[in-house]
């Protein structure tokens, strides 16, 4: 292997293995404007008692958000690839899932949706998705604008990822600056997607309380 991606491995396992949290909460983001939430999302969580965070991003999701407001590693297809040179190197997607005690996509946008239904997994996040291990929770936040929400495939895809085990956090109507009721199509707000990842944690053991 070469010296980079020697440096690579290393910084990859130093980064996962000083993971302090007791749960380690994997945030994938994908091509839907509701990205530009994710800062505020990761901050939210990372407020929660014993949580760690790690995110994956897709190429489209970049568009949205800025990296620096970010505080934790965001990790990308180009990390994968660049990571593994010869047979010995981990793979990215293996160490993400075997690192991860919970995954939440938020927002999964149309089309990863419709990629994880069908089982294609053509970059970092959808990989890791691929080779969840089913026993471990995995939510998803659906965004996507009402054109495609309405669309007869939607509800399809999204009950295939239920019968997969996973988890949605429905959509919602966005109330319009006129007062109107909104379209459905929205992500849920951060506050609930934090509510929802709160119910997978270790409740606070009553034994230690004096």
């Amino acid at each position: 292997a070469n010296m980079q991606s020697d440096d690579l491995v290393s910084s990859l396992k130093t980064d996962l293995s000083k993971s302090c949290g007791t749960v380690r909460v994997l945030v994938g983001v994908t091509g839907s404007v509701a990205a530009l939430k994710l800062p505020v999302l990761v901050s939210e969580l990372l407020q929660l008692s014993g949580v760690d965070v790690r995110v994956i991003t897709t190429e489209h999701a970049k568009h949205f958000y800025n990296p620096s407001d970010v505080s934790v590693k965001i990790y990308t297809d180009k990390d994968e690839w660049e990571l593994w040179t010869d047979r010995s190197d981990p793979v990215l997607h293996i160490e993400l899932r075997r690192w991860a005690d919970l995954l939440i996509i938020a927002p999964l946008d149309a089309n990863t949706l419709g990629k994880i239904a069908s089982g294609i997994c053509d970059n970092l996040l959808t990989c890791v998705v691929r080779a969840w291990d089913t026993s471990r929770p995995l939510l998803f936040c659906p965004a996507m604008n009402t054109a495609m929400w309405m669309h007869p495939i939607t509800a399809q895809q999204v009950s295939r990822l239920k019968e997969f085990g996973y988890v949605e956090i429905p959509c919602i109507s966005k109330k319009l600056v006129c007062g109107d009721e909104g379209s459905k199509g929205a992500m849920a707000e951060v506050s609930t997607i934090v509510s929802a990842v709160r119910q997978y944690l270790p409740k606070p053991d009553e034994s230690q309380k004096t």
